[in-house]
């Protein structure tokens, strides 16, 4: 679904790529994507200790998921991302720019002390919106 980024001029703007506020028009399907991580389709950690690598394969992650369910990446509103380290913050939010590349989806990025992997960096889990008249979502065993 399309979605459209807030912003009031009584906020400071953003210091990466997120929106202080998404607006998505109520009508479709809510996905709710679990945590991605950076392991990969082998069950493997891609990127141990390389936080750009890592979030690649997060993205990624989150890509595939959203598309099972019919979607893509323009259809994520919201995200709530996990990291190891603040200071990866600007390498982050590079690589989220090469994937979210429409209106950006607002978020909130926390530091925490573990992971349940402890090769694992970051942490992004998302809510999507996914119009219902999407061809082929029905085919896809998307729907409730």
């Amino acid at each position: 679904m399309p979605k459209q980024a807030l912003t009031s001029s009584e906020i400071a703007p953003p210091n990466g790529h997120f929106a202080h506020a998404t607006a998505v028009r109520a009508q479709g399907r809510l996905v709710f994507l679990s945590g991605m991580t950076a392991r990969n389709k082998d069950g493997g950690v891609t990127g141990v200790g390389d936080i750009t690598a890592q979030t690649h394969q997060v993205c990624q992650n989150l890509r595939a998921a959203v598309e099972a369910g019919g979607g893509t990446l323009d259809d994520i509103a919201r995200v709530d991302v996990y990291v190891r380290n603040m200071e990866d913050f600007d390498a982050i939010h590079a690589v989220r720019r090469l994937y979210f590349t429409g209106d950006a989806p607002a978020s909130t990025m926390v530091e925490v002390s573990k992971f349940v992997n402890k090769d694992y960096l970051i942490e992004i889990n998302a809510i999507a919106v996914i119009d219902d008249s999407v061809a082929g979502t029905e085919d896809r065993g998307a729907q409730p």
